[in-house]
């Protein structure tokens, strides 16, 4: 089997759409055929590692703790930009998992050297 490098670009906020829980969702299929799996987390998508998500109010079941699971998965490359945590007053320790915070530049280029990149 070819495994290639798939980079999940995830721009959204948790709510409000389907795109965050879409990409969890496709993030764990990949993973389950044992492909090189990254995700990278840019604008309001920084939003969707923040910790104490309230959900409550929303009527919808948070979906936070998912990503404390995705390391069950062989996922442990995730990325952040760190102008988007910046301009959202947000820093590494408000994420509920550990991620590596790059600049806009270095995400970038890692992000060309994948074989597969899905933005949600």
């Amino acid at each position: 089997m070819t495994i290639k490098k798939f980079m999940f670009v995830n721009r959204k906020a948790p709510y409000g759409t389907i795109y965050a829980l879409e990409s969890l969702e496709v993030v764990l299929i990949a993973a389950a055929f044992e492909q090189d799996v990254s995700l990278a987390f840019m604008d309001d998508g920084v939003y969707q590692l923040k910790k104490g998500h309230a959900t409550k109010a929303i009527e919808m079941k948070g979906f936070e703790k998912t990503y404390g699971a995705l390391e069950d998965y062989d996922v442990t490359k995730l990325y952040v930009d760190q102008e988007s945590l910046a301009a959202r007053g947000l820093t590494a320790d408000d994420l509920c998992v550990p991620v590596e915070v790059m600049s806009r530049s270095a995400l970038g280029k890692l992000i060309e050297d994948q074989d597969v990149v899905l933005s949600f």
